[in-house]
């Protein structure tokens, strides 16, 4: 059974913080960001006890601690969050829909970061060459502007940014 959170309003990154500030929490969502789709908790405390010991095979005692850890602390915060979706009959979880606010916190997860940041380059070196081309004299890149060019490629990266910002 799945207990649904009626939570809709966008987590704060102080909340953010609090959420990732727990290796445990952490690694959860990494592993299921790794994984994608729904991973079953058992896998999920694996992981993480393997982690946490330094001895092959995990110890028994380290699993059931990390188990029952997960189990009445780490996945109802994370659920109430709606950063995860735990099914406690099943004993599986998927991503919520805080889940990409927050994984892009995590290291290695910036998808969209780098999405912006190479669209922000492309847009920048498309008006250097249009400035280099236009001192060129060709006749039909000499009609452009390069100040207009330079507005233009400025617009549009500040247009971006302010997307970002407020989206």
């Amino acid at each position: 059974m799945s207990v649904q959170t009626d939570r809709t309003d966008p987590l704060e990154e102080s909340e953010v913080f609090h959420i990732l500030g727990n290796d445990r929490r952490r690694a959860i969502v990494q592993l299921l960001a790794e994984e994608g789709g729904q991973i079953d908790v058992s896998d999920v405390a694996t992981e993480i006890a393997a982690t946490e010991s330094d001895t092959t095979p995990v110890p028994n005692n380290l699993y059931k601690s990390v188990y029952v850890s997960l189990q009445q602390t780490h996945l109802p915060q994370l659920e109430e969050d709606a950063v995860i979706e735990y099914d406690s009959d099943a004993k599986t979880i998927q991503s919520g829909r805080h889940f990409e606010a927050v994984l892009q916190y995590v290291d290695g997860h910036t998808t969209d970061h780098s999405r912006i940041l190479r669209f922000h380059l492309g847009l920048c070196v498309l008006g250097l060459a249009v400035i280099a081309v236009a001192g060129l004299d060709l006749p039909v890149i000499s009609r452009v502007d390069p100040v207009l060019s330079s507005v233009l490629v400025f617009l549009a990266v500040a247009a971006s940014s302010l997307y970002r910002l407020l989206g």
